[in-house]
């Protein structure tokens, strides 16, 4: 996993290209737990 920073409070989770989480799409931080599950599913 690699912290990519960026601007305008965006905050996004990708894995191999794919976007799991976006703060920016959702307006909220999500908890670790959801992107774990998210990761192995």
């Amino acid at each position: 996993m690699t912290l990519v920073p960026s601007g305008g409070g965006a905050f996004e989770v990708i894995v191999n290209g794919d976007k799991l989480y976006s703060k920016k799409d959702t307006g909220v931080f999500p908890e670790s737990e959801d992107i774990i599950k998210k990761m192995e599913s």
